[in-house]
């Protein structure tokens, strides 16, 4: 997968919806490609990726350091161990064979623009079929970015899995 067409000119220093749309967009692309290599291109080197649990029907946990949560990497280095277990087979948790997906964003709300820094929020659905069946996700996921770069990172990483009763291991292509 090429990502170029996500990069900015050196002179441009906006990044439109459009482009916000395409980076999004991008990112799912790479899951459903299986092209972790890619993905891992989307993330600042200091991110964390959290998915909280359901603390109860209507609260989420709200402290990934004390509280247990679904997903929780405090920073890229978590993110790209988790890859080497997918692409090793290093992983009682990895889906074997991984399942085939598709990733579904809509409703991408700009929560806040400040300087460099843009928070966004955005639906999503993730159809996965593996073994004849097909499964679904769906949730909200809540981003930072960093837009200094030619390239928009992700800084930040909140993922918000609404039908939370699975019946087999969740992964990071699921969502």
């Amino acid at each position: 997968m090429n990502t170029t067409t996500l990069d900015r000119p050196a002179d441009d220093t906006a990044l439109t919806f459009d482009r916000l749309r395409a980076f999004l967009y991008a990112e799912a692309r790479a899951l459903d490609d299986r092209d972790w290599d890619t993905w891992l291109t989307f993330y600042h080197k200091d991110c964390p990726f959290w998915m909280p649990a359901w603390d109860d029907e209507d609260l989420l946990t709200e402290d990934p350091q004390n509280e247990v949560s679904l997903i929780y990497y405090p920073d890229k280095s978590g993110i790209e161990d988790r890859i080497f277990r997918i692409k090793t087979d290093r992983s009682s948790a990895t889906s074997l064979p991984e399942p085939r997906t598709s990733h579904n964003i809509s409703n991408i709300e700009v929560l806040s623009r400040e300087d460099d820094r843009l928070s966004l929020r955005f639906n999503w659905h993730t159809l996965t079929y593996r073994y004849g069946s097909t499964d679904q996700h769906w949730g909200t996921s809540f981003y930072t970015l960093d837009t200094r770069g030619a390239k928009p990172l992700i800084t930040f990483k909140k993922v918000v899995l609404k039908n939370d009763r699975i019946h087999h291991v969740i992964d990071i292509y699921h969502i």
